[in-house]
């Protein structure tokens, strides 16, 4: 019998109740090991409920009950790393050392939201004019849900959900429903640490759980991490519905290589950057810009490395990158290969055609690198999602800003100089939310906020960091006069106060 991943609503396991289910793939062999219920309209209303109902005692709850339970729940994920990792290889694909290390970047966040007690501080202001004060605190929203992508099944949420209830809030998760049950454990683990029924609630399911969840009155705000299309759709909708959003869309990063630049090291960071996850990742480096002469030995050296790349199974300890999720996105990825040529792009290396003896019906596709990549290409100008990287060319460092700056996406970008100035101009002028300077994969640590520009972000919140406090808080300031008991009363005055 095929296994089920259920929904996780009000601190226990609630079976599917729509009749519609969805097929979760092992992509290392295309078989279909799980399927995964899609909740009704009805089935989401239940969980928001379960959320609204939590929130009347989680929302006035002490910060060092809810930071308590935070440092279990801590403790028990760095406990249940293998456990996490081992779903998401089965779910997702990714090597196992990936997911591992999905699962640290995301304990990051949990660690940041056990130190909330500092971040909700509020600011005090005496004596501003005669005996009055004036203090501003910061308080939780309610309701809030998060919709995440199948690439990070385990980060991405605890991106969201941590400091959301650190901060007060309770919170109603619809992963992705090709890989759901890294989700399900985390819901779980949160229950054993402590977590009350109902603060963390995980609903499956797709457009129609996506929409009930942005239609609903009882939903605050709403965190998004997808492509950009989806991005701007959930920006547009729940924003029309009177909701908060931060929707983090999709991106096409580049690595600038100036002719200064260690070529070895850069080619390094393009293949790891290019390659690792398969290239399904929204900050992985799918473009470098080459300047100057330096572009057939750096394209040289990254053929190099990436043709020793290993591909193979998740669970195979010798494997250094995996299948793509689905049959379908591995179609859709090698279709930008087969077309490049046509384009005017130089095909140094093409992966379409690779299999893995044993697996041969898992999603398979191989390293892929395009040479002399026009701008006005399709591998240039979409997102592809996959280990397919474009080497443009270009006569200098203005021009490599410019084609850069020209891309309607502004998520990530990296430069790789040995020049401190070029590369401090780079960070000021370039159009994008997260630079990297020699570091090809520029993602913020837990305690910045991450978050692109451009096509790349609808809203004005980045997310977690200083960024995530203020999205799952809003401000009120208190402004307070006592009378002194020395004076008589004052009598009436309608006017404002008199500050000066």
């Amino acid at each position: 019998m095929t296994k089920t991943v259920n929904h996780w609503i009000g601190g226990k396991t609630v079976e599917g109740t729509s009749g519609q289910y969805g097929p979760v793939t092992d992509p290392a062999t295309g078989a279909v090991t799980t399927q995964v219920a899609l909740a009704s309209a009805e089935e989401v209303d239940a969980a928001v409920a379960a959320a609204k109902a939590a929130y009347a005692t989680w929302g006035t709850s002490s910060l060092a009950q809810r930071t308590a339970v935070l440092f279990r729940y801590r403790a028990l994920l760095d406990a249940h790393r293998d456990d996490i990792a081992a779903l998401i290889t089965a779910e997702h694909g990714k090597v196992h050392s990936d997911a591992l290390g999905e699962v640290a970047r995301g304990l990051e966040i949990v660690e940041l939201a056990c130190g909330i007690t500092t971040q909700l501080k509020g600011e005090l202001s005496t004596q501003v004019s005669n005996r009055v004060d004036v203090s501003s605190i910061r308080q939780s929203l309610g309701v809030v849900a998060g919709i995440t992508p199948f690439n990070f099944p385990a980060m991405v949420p605890m991106w969201m959900f941590p400091l959301a209830i650190a901060c007060g809030n309770t919170f109603v998760l619809k992963p992705s429903e090709k890989d759901p049950s890294a989700a399900n454990l985390l819901a779980e683990l949160a229950a054993e640490a402590g977590l009350p029924d109902g603060v963390l609630n995980v609903v499956h399911g797709d457009k129609v759980a996506v929409d009930a969840l942005l239609a609903h009155p009882d939903v605050a705000a709403v965190s998004f991490v997808g492509s950009t299309p989806i991005a701007r759709y959930i920006h547009a909708t729940a924003s029309a519905n009177g909701k908060r959003v931060q929707a983090l869309g999709g991106a096409k990063n580049h690595m600038l290589v100036l002719p200064d630049a260690d070529l070895d090291a850069a080619a390094d960071a393009a293949v790891s950057a290019a390659y690792g996850s398969a290239g399904e990742r929204c900050m992985a480096i799918s473009a470098v810009v080459a300047v100057g002469a330096i572009g057939d030995e750096l394209v040289a050296k990254i053929r190099e490395r990436a043709e020793k790349i290993k591909i193979g199974p998740g669970n195979d300890p010798t494997s250094e990158m995996g299948p793509l999720i689905t049959a379908a996105h591995r179609d859709k990825v090698a279709s930008y290969v087969t077309g490049a040529a046509a384009q005017g792009a130089e095909v140094v290396l093409d992966g379409t055609g690779h299999t893995v003896e044993g697996f041969e019906n898992g999603h398979w596709i191989g390293l892929s690198l395009l040479d002399k990549v026009s701008t006005d290409s399709d591998a240039y100008k979409d997102e592809i999602f996959g280990p397919v990287l474009c080497v443009l060319r270009v006569e200098s460092y203005e021009d490599g800003v410019a084609l850069m700056n020209a891309s309607p996406f502004g998520n990530g970008t990296a430069i790789f100089t040995r020049d401190g100035g070029a590369a401090r101009r780079f960070q000021l002028e370039i159009q994008a939310g997260m630079v990297g300077v020699n570091v090809p994969i520029p993602v913020p640590v837990g305690y910045h906020s991450f978050g692109g520009w451009k096509d790349s972000l609808f809203g004005d919140h980045h997310i977690y960091g200083n960024d995530g406090v203020h999205f799952y808080t809003r401000g009120k300031v208190t402004t307070t006069r006592w009378p002194d008991p020395a004076d008589a009363p004052a009598g009436v005055d309608l006017g404002f106060p008199r500050n000066h």
